[in-house]
């Protein structure tokens, strides 16, 4: 019979092996049961997630304390991976060139509607008796005198 001291046993090793199948083999319990207790049982799951993180945490500070102890015994990979992750001037970079050609054609009706609309919608554009003015005013749409009707 599992009890709440068994799923407790379980996040605290978690907590030190963020590995799901490593920590359900060590506590002699099956992956299906893990998931099967984590769907039914809300706040296992919220500690599981919570152990995770710590497991997660601890794994990465470990980590960089190995690499840091590399760093120092002059492993040039160590140096390597360090100053790419950590300094913008070694970082790997990526270049993009492009060659456009761009073809001007004209807009069909359809597409014409849709980008007055759109433009319309977005207060680019004011309709004034199904012909559309460029509003070059303040955003709210008025002039300098704080009039928002546009006369005709």
């Amino acid at each position: 019979m599992i009890t709440e001291k068994d799923k407790d046993q379980l996040i605290d090793n978690l907590r030190q092996m963020p590995i799901i199948e490593a920590v359900c083999r060590k506590n002699n319990i099956s992956r299906t049961t893990f998931y099967r207790w984590k769907r039914e049982d809300k706040e296992f799951a919220k500690a599981v997630e919570e152990a995770m993180t710590e497991g997660e945490n601890l794994i990465s500070d470990l980590s960089e304390n190995q690499l840091i102890s590399l760093i120092r015994d002059g492993n040039f990979q160590a140096i390597q991976l360090w100053l790419k992750h950590h300094h913008k001037k070694y970082a790997e970079k990526l270049d993009i060139t492009a060659n456009l050609n761009i073809k001007e054609e004209p807009l069909t009706p359809e597409q014409k509607k849709l980008v007055e609309k759109a433009l319309t919608q977005a207060g680019i554009l004011l309709k004034n008796n199904q012909n559309y003015e460029r509003r070059d005013s303040d955003p709210a749409g008025g002039d300098k005198s704080g009039n928002t009707e546009k006369s005709s």
